[in-house]
């Protein structure tokens, strides 16, 4: 490979970071919109993922909003999430299936961090 070849594949490589970079926040834009949150129960524990429409309008803190969602209505349809790979193989979090959490049976609900991206259910 000679240094002019070297040359043009580096600066076209800098030229393109920028567009790299943009793309980016748009992706985490997309799955900041679904938050998931650990339901612990007397028998298990899932990982559940609950969009802004699910949360409720207000201030408080999101974990508030979907306990009192549940509190009002007395149950909820969730995406249960799982770690998967997807199609490039990387390691993501993504929707497995609805579930319904009932209040009587919940002991608990915490956010739920991961370093995984989210996938939002399809």
């Amino acid at each position: 490979m000679t240094t002019n070849t070297l040359f043009r594949r580096t600066l076209l490589g800098f030229a393109l970071l920028p567009a790299a970079l943009a793309v980016r926040p748009v992706r985490a834009q997309a799955a900041a919109s679904m938050q998931l949150f650990k339901v612990v129960s007397p028998r298990d524990e899932v990982i559940v993922g609950a969009d802004a429409a699910q949360l409720g309008p207000g201030s408080n803190p999101a974990v508030e909003r979907l306990a009192a969602q549940l509190a009002a209505k007395g149950q909820l349809t969730l995406w249960q999430y799982a770690s998967h790979k997807d199609a490039g193989g990387a390691l993501v979090q993504a929707p497995l299936r609805q579930i319904v959490v009932f209040r009587n049976e919940l002991l608990r609900i915490e956010p739920y961090a991961t370093p995984l991206a989210i996938q939002p259910p399809k």
